[in-house]
């Protein structure tokens, strides 16, 4: 437990973090599901249609610090090669 009030204070601030990192990631979780889910069905139609909600929760994941700039990336190309692989 916190003792000092600085400390409680940034436990505070710790919890609503928490949340919002929370909230990021099972966004982007949900929109690889969704991604991988059509790309897995061979459905190029909605799997394309579904990639800017992916590329936006990742890069929105990334800027906030909730995932590495990195994985953000490599998910990105990932998911984009699958997809064109797919579309040939």
């Amino acid at each position: 437990m916190a003792n000092t009030s600085s400390a409680k204070k940034a436990n505070r601030g710790a919890l609503k973090r928490r949340v919002f990192n929370a909230r990021r990631k099972k966004a982007v979780k949900e929109s690889v599901k969704e991604v991988r889910k059509f790309i897995g069905a061979k459905n190029a139609a909605d799997a394309t249609r579904a990639l800017p909600g992916l590329y936006k929760a990742l890069d929105k994941a990334a800027k906030n610090g909730t995932i590495k700039r990195g994985a953000a990336a490599r998910l990105k190309s990932r998911l984009t090669k699958h997809l064109a692989a797919l579309s040939k």
